[in-house]
């Protein structure tokens, strides 16, 4: 059975949370609360949250301060703050901060859910692709490649010592050797690894195309 979707309420008015965790769960959300900051910082290092909506004015830790702290616990979880003293201040303030949105009591409902949506789409996308670059970091490690003979150590030093430079590096083989693995093992380790990796089979070019790009056009 797949897990509901957790949001964490926090606000001093106690009012507010009620009317939050009602709308909330009407919407098939899990809903937990915190009346300060300090409550919401120990919960969210207590157990995971896909969301946090967060009020800017409390008494025992403001918003602002709340928010810094759960980036430092949770850097990815996306955070919504409430006020009810509209500030493009304190909007520039919280959103610098890593606040997802900002939004001003009374709350819009269509708008806080519609936000809601949005941020936890974000959230989502940027868990698949922290999972998705981990999982391409095991793959092309060079520990991943299979080997332990001189060769391989000796091509594996070359490898460390290559990766890091902007060196231009020509990988020779027979079809099956393993060419594109290294290539990506390279690029993995490289100043650039974060920066898309372009592949081009130069098998299936046109062998005028190449000497035409490697001579310049002449005759």
């Amino acid at each position: 059975m797949k897990e509901k979707t957790k949001i964490l309420v926090v606000d001093d008015e106690e009012s507010h949370r009620i009317m939050l965790r009602a709308v909330l769960k009407d919407e098939g959300y899990e809903v937990a609360e915190a009346a300060d900051g300090s409550e919401a910082v120990h919960a969210i290092e207590q157990e995971p949250f896909d969301l946090v909506l967060l009020d800017v004015r409390m008494k025992t830790m403001d918003g602002i301060e709340a928010l810094n702290e759960i980036r430092k616990i949770s850097p990815l979880i996306p955070v919504l703050i409430m006020t009810a003293y509209a500030s493009v201040k304190t909007a520039v303030e919280a959103l610098k901060a890593g606040a997802f949105d900002y939004l001003t009591k009374p709350l819009d409902i269509e708008e806080l859910k519609i936000l809601i949506e949005k941020a936890l789409e974000l959230y989502h996308l940027r868990e698949e692709n922290l999972t998705l670059k981990e999982r391409l970091g095991d793959r092309f490690d060079f520990s991943k490649i299979i080997g332990k003979s001189r060769k391989m150590r000796e091509l594996f030093d070359t490898l460390s010592l290559v990766a890091p430079t902007d060196a231009t590096i020509l990988i020779l083989g027979e079809s099956g050797t393993g060419k594109e693995l290294v290539a990506n093992a390279i690029h993995h380790n490289s100043l650039r690894k974060n920066q898309p990796f372009i592949k081009v089979s130069c098998a299936a070019l046109p062998e005028t195309l190449l000497e035409s790009e490697l001579f310049g056009h002449e005759k």
